[in-house]
């Protein structure tokens, strides 16, 4: 019989603290499978609180690093990710967002979404959320 652990919120101090009442991630281990639910995370420098700079591309910059800090620190890698979202301010930006999500993951390859939005906390241009699985200890 498999055992449930209830979602196990985790936070780091190496990404920016959550700002608003959610967590930066749940880690929930079911049926000898550790799973780690990301909040979005967007181009915020966990140091300061604030944007890293108003250009997409150095917001996906600070997005990848972000995720990979919460990833790392509860025992993940992007080798593990299953599933993201992208949520960009401007769907013509695709291009220059995906080299450089590509390029931050290496050779993961997981299902994802991109979907454009009117906006983002913080007036930022982009956000990502990560879906992780990996066989538990």
């Amino acid at each position: 019989m498999s055992s449930t652990t209830l979602h196990q919120p985790h936070h780091t101090e190496s990404a920016p603290a959550a700002i608003g009442p959610y967590v930066q991630a749940r880690v929930l281990t079911s049926g000898g499978v550790r799973w780690l639910f990301s909040s979005g995370q967007v181009g915020i420098d966990p140091a300061t609180g604030e944007l890293v700079a108003e250009t997409t591309e150095a917001q996906v910059r600070q997005v990848m690093a972000n995720l990979r800090a919460v990833l790392e620190t509860a025992g993940f890698g992007f080798e593990d990710v299953v599933r993201t979202t992208i949520f960009l301010a401007d769907l013509g930006e695709f291009q220059a967002v995906n080299a450089l999500y590509a390029a931050a993951l290496g050779p993961a390859r997981p299902a994802r979404s991109t979907v454009e939005v009117s906006r983002l906390p913080k007036g930022a241009r982009v956000e990502i959320e990560m879906t992780a699985a990996r066989a538990a200890p």
